[in-house]
């Protein structure tokens, strides 16, 4: 899909017409998060019908996405650790710790956006600020001093909905590079019959997950190439006052990137340390989907909450859609 180039002017703009900063107040440290009410999720748990709960979270395993071969990425990031301190076979062979019972401990080791999780508000910088003016200097190597992703542990919780996308165009999969629009978000919703609404979690699929795990490869996945939010869908999240936005992608926007060369992630500059939006990203939405497409039922209460680890830019997560 041909799209036009973001430039840094472009960015200007986007920063001046879009920033929440002070919305909330001038302490305000977890941004469009204020937009769910008490009253929202009483709401959400009154679409609890069946008592289904379905996750969409990834495995936190060796089998995940990070550290496959991509032309973009180079961050680091590796799939979790998980190492074994005491084992059955211990117990087993008699080895008796110091506290005279037989078990089994273990621990892990993970980058905290390695699978399923949440971009923290102290993720990502515009210049040298992040979410509500704060510098971005406040986040240091002891972690984020502001906007940690322990101040949202009682959020995440209120209304869900899904937007498939690909099942409205009646294909699989959006293909790589394809640049989700606001009238693609319409049209899902309408197609739905789904209304979005203020302090909403919305969660949109575009089938690419599901895609590599049938193929049983993640070559591509971490930074490659992408179906995603194109940058005009700054407009639509703005006027729809959504609590946050995830999708089954890397990075969520689309890539490669709208943007001229030396600027990476232009969707990303803006909507979280402008807009104050947490995002979710790796989300697995293969079972929710089959499920809302057998019932129809696109809404349904979501909760999500962040690991509260201090000073965490991200955090792992378990999204649960209850219905």
């Amino acid at each position: 899909m041909s799209q036009k180039k973001i430039t840094r002017d472009d960015l200007t703009e986007a920063a001046k017409k879009y920033k929440n900063w002070g919305k909330w107040g001038p302490h305000d440290e977890i941004g469009t998060l204020n937009y769910t009410s008490a009253d929202d999720i009483v709401a959400a748990a009154q679409l609890v019908k069946q008592g289904k709960v379905i996750s969409l979270a990834l495995n936190f395993d060796a089998n995940g996405p990070q550290g496959a071969p991509s032309k973009y990425q180079s961050l680091g990031r590796i799939n979790p650790l998980h190492t074994m301190l005491r084992t059955g076979t211990d117990a087993y062979a008699g080895v008796l710790d110091k506290r005279g019972i037989r078990a089994a401990d273990d621990m892990i080791v993970m980058p905290l956006q390695s699978g399923t999780q949440w971009d923290g508000l102290g993720h990502i910088f515009y210049e040298d600020y992040m979410w509500n003016g704060y510098d971005c200097r406040e986040v240091t190597s002891a972690g984020a001093q502001k906007c940690g992703i322990e101040k949202t542990k009682n959020k995440m919780v209120g209304r869900g909905v899904l937007l498939d996308i690909p099942k409205v165009m009646g294909i699989e999969r959006l293909e790589d590079g394809y640049g989700i629009t606001c009238e693609d978000l319409d049209r899902t919703a309408k197609a739905q019959k789904i209304e979005i609404k203020r302090g909403d979690y919305v969660i949109v699929r575009t089938g690419q997950m599901e895609d590599n795990l049938k193929r049983g490869s993640w070559d591509g996945y971490p930074g490659g190439d992408a179906p995603g939010f194109a940058f005009e869908t700054l407009e639509w999240l703005q006027e729809k006052e959504i609590a946050a936005i995830a999708s089954d992608t890397w990075g969520c926007e689309v890539r490669p990137n709208q943007s001229v060369e030396g600027i990476n992630q232009p969707w990303h500059w803006i909507t979280i340390p402008i807009m104050g939006i947490t995002m979710g990203e790796i989300f697995f939405l293969g079972d929710l989907a089959l499920d809302c497409a057998n019932d129809g039922i696109y809404e349904f209460m979501f909760v999500a909450p962040a690991l509260p680890i201090t000073g965490a830019v991200g955090s792992p997560t378990n999204p649960l859609a209850i219905k």
